[in-house]
C-alpha cells in the first residue's frame, strides 16, 4: 500500500493510541498460565500481539474475543499442551523471546518460527542463558535463528547479568524461573521495561526487585484483570507531530507514562517541546495520564548511555525531531537498532537524507545537523512499521507532497495510524 500525505494547515484535537503492545503480550501469556479466569481491556489488536494469542490458544489456552478486549480462561502452571503444529510468532520478537523461555519449561517438544524478517533476527542472546537453566533449543545459524526446536523440561535456577538492556530477554528468563528448582537472580546493570515484574507481582508470584537484582523463585499465579494503557510509543508520534508543526494542539489520553519506558518525554522537555503532562494517575499497577503537545521551537541535545533502553523504539522518531530542531543532536549507544523489524540506523538515515535531512550515519547511532524544512519525497517503509509511521509524521511538515511505500506495516503496532492521521489534520484553516 502506498500512503500520500501533504503536510496540513493545523494539526488539532485528541487521539487515543492502542493499548500498549508490551503489556498485552505479558497479560495474555502470564494469565494464560495462571489459575481462573482474566479479561484483558483495551488489549492491541496488532499484528504481533495477535501471533501471542494465535500461539497460546495452540498452546490449549482458550482465550475469547468480546467488546473491547479478551477473555482468558488461564490452564495454571502445568495445563499448557503440546501444540499440534508449529507455533508462528509472525514479525513478532517479543512473541517469540518470551515463548521460548516459557517452551523451555515444558515437557514437550515445541517448534517456533517466525516471517521471513523475524528468522533473520539473532535469538541466541535468549538461547545461552537458558541453556544454563537446562533447557535443551536448537536453532539455524550456529543455534542464533529460528525456526527454534525447544524440548522442554526441569530447569533450575541460576544468577545471570543481563549483557544489555532487554526486557524480552529478562521477561523470557522470568518466565522460565517461574517453573525452575531454586531461585533465579537476574542482575540487570540497566535497567530495562519493567511491565513484568509488575505484572508478577500482582499476580502472586514470589518476587523481589532490590536495586539492579531481581529475584523470582517458583510461583503459581492467579489470574487478574488489566486494563491496558495506551502505547507511549504509539503516542510518541503524536507528541513529535505537536513540537515540530506550526500550528499544533493534540491532545492524546490514557497513555501509560511508566519510567522505564517514558524517555520520549524528557527527551522532548530537554529539547524545548511544549509538552503537559495531565490527570496522572495509576491503572492496573501502571502509571497512566494524559498528554497535550503543541507547536515548539527544538533544539539538539545528546542521546547516549543509560537513556536509550527507555527510547529505543522511538529514536527513528526522535531522529526526526532532531532534523527540524535549532542546533546538533548526537545519539549513540543504539547499535541494538541494527537488529530490529529491519537496521533501524540504516533505514532512518535513508529515508530522512531522502526528505532532505542533514544526518549521518554512526555505527551506533547517528549525528543530525538541525534545519528549518525537509522536502517531500517518495519514501519506503522497509516493512517496518515504526520507520512507516516516522515517515507519516514527517510528511506533515515536509514541502510537497510525500509518498510512503508499504505503508501498511502500520499494522504490526497501530493498525488505525493513517486514519488518526488524517483526522487531525482536518483541522480548520
Amino acid at each position: 500500500m502506498k500512503q500520500v500525505v501533504k503536510a496540513p494547515h493545523a494539526l488539532d484535537g485528541e487521539v487515543s493510541p492502542p493499548g500498549d503492545k508490551s503489556i498485552s503480550h505479558r497479560a495474555v501469556i502470564l494469565n494464560g498460565i495462571a489459575r481462573g479466569d482474566a479479561r484483558v481491556n483495551n488489549f492491541a489488536q496488532s499484528a504481533d500481539c495477535l501471533a501471542t494469542v494465535a500461539c497460546m490458544r495452540a498452546l490449549g489456552v482458550e482465550i475469547e474475543s468480546s467488546k473491547g478486549g479478551l477473555v482468558i480462561r488461564g490452564v495454571g502452571d502445568r495445563g499448557l499442551k503440546e501444540a499440534e503444529d508449529v507455533l508462528c510468532a509472525e514479525n513478532s520478537a517479543t512473541t517469540m523471546r518470551l515463548l521460548t523461555g516459557l517452551l523451555a519449561a515444558q515437557p514437550f517438544l515445541s517448534v517456533i518460527t517466525g516471517d521471513r524478517s523475524l528468522r533473520s533476527r539473532p535469538m541466541d542472546r535468549v538461547i545461552q542463558p537458558l541453556r544454563l537453566m537446562g533447557a535443551q533449543i536448537w536453532g539455524r545459524s550456529n543455534d542464533s535463528k529460528a525456526p527454534l526446536v525447544i524440548k522442554g523440561g526441569q530447569l533450575h535456577g541460576i544468577s545471570y547479568t543481563l549483557p544489555v538492556a532487554s526486557a524480552q530477554l529478562k521477561s523470557a528468563l522470568l518466565l522460565a524461573a517461574l517453573y525452575a528448582q531454586g531461585d533465579t537472580v537476574i542482575n540487570e546493570p540497566i535497567a530495562a521495561r519493567n511491565h513484568s515484574e509488575r505484572m508478577l507481582r500482582a499476580m502472586g508470584a514470589k518476587i523481589e526487585v532490590k536495586g539492579d537484582a531481581i529475584t523470582i523463585s517458583p510461583s503459581r499465579l492467579k489470574a487478574v484483570d488489566i486494563i491496558v494503557p495506551g502505547d507511549i510509543s504509539s503516542a510518541a508520534f503524536w507528541l513529535v507531530a505537536g513540537g515540530i508543526h506550526s500550528q499544533a494542539n493534540i491532545r492524546v489520553i490514557n497513555v501509560g507514562i511508566n519510567p522505564t519506558r517514558s524517555g520520549i518525554i524528557d527527551v522532548l522537555n530537554t529539547m524545548g517541546a511544549n509538552l503537559i503532562v495531565e490527570n496522572e494517575r495509576m491503572v492496573s499497577g501502571e502509571p497512566v495520564a494524559d498528554l497535550r503537545a503543541q507547536s515548539s521551537q527544538l533544539s539538539g541535545m545528546e542521546i547516549r548511555g543509560e537513556l536509550i533502553p527507555r527510547v529505543i523504539d522511538e529514536i527513528p522518531l526522535i531522529a526526526l525531531a532532531a532534523s527540524l530542531a535549532q542546533g546538533k543532536t548526537v545519539i549513540r549507544d543504539a547499535q541494538e537498532l541494527r537488529v530490529k523489524e529491519t537496521d533501524r540506523i540504516s533505514a532512518t538515515v535513508k529515508e530522512l537524507l531522502k526528505l532532505g535531512a542533514d544526518v549521518e550515519e554512526l555505527p551506533d547511532g547517528m549525528i543530525i545537523q538541525g534545519r528549518k524544512k525537509i522536502r517531500g519525497a517518495a519514501c519506503e517503509s522497509h516493512g517496518d512499521h515504526r520507520l512507516a509511521m516516522m515517515l507519516g509524521i514527517a510528511a506533515l511538515v515536509a514541502e510537497g507532497v510525500t509518498e510512503i511505500d508499504n505503508a501498511e506495516a502500520v499494522n504490526i503496532s497501530y493498525p488505525r495510524f493513517w486514519q488518526d492521521l488524517k483526522r487531525l489534520s482536518a483541522a480548520k484553516s
